[in-house]
């Protein structure tokens, strides 16, 4: 069985539901299981800063999934939560993002494991040492 981290992050449309619908529709994935959720996080805006601040947490997943099938089922939660891809960094109903995948490093046009800038952001880190304190961040490009 493989093992996935993912990062949550929402600001806007109640962010509180819209991270644990999140969680909710990454458990009923099929392949997918939720092992791990940390606590919910209030972080504030990191680029655009003229935002409201965000609720951010990592869920710990066991898959039978590939990493791309993954990311392409994180996609479509995004897209049925009614994530908008306006400006970089800017607000959003809900943002999934595959973190890591086994120890698999990878460097493709679609997909880069680890996520490059995990180790840079507080609002990853935090909830993530909290589900695993132990964690080792793989080095990658």
């Amino acid at each position: 069985m493989n093992h996935a981290y993912i990062s949550l992050g929402s600001n806007l449309d109640n962010p509180e539901n819209q991270v644990r619908r999140a969680i909710a529709s990454i458990n009923a994935i099929p392949g997918c299981a939720v092992l791990k959720c940390s606590s919910l996080y209030q972080t504030a805006p990191v680029g655009y800063l003229d935002q409201p601040d965000f609720i951010n947490a990592v869920v710990m997943i066991e898959t039978t999934l590939s990493p791309i099938d993954l990311l392409h089922a994180l996609q479509q939660i995004e897209k049925d939560q009614k994530r908008m891809r306006v400006m970089k960094n800017g607000p959003r109903t809900i943002d999934c993002d595959l973190l890591t995948y086994n120890n698999i490093v990878l460097d493709s046009n679609e997909l880069i494991l680890p996520h490059p800038r995990m180790n840079e952001r507080e609002f990853v880190m935090k909830p993530l040492l909290e589900i695993e304190p132990d964690w080792q961040h793989t080095d990658c490009k």
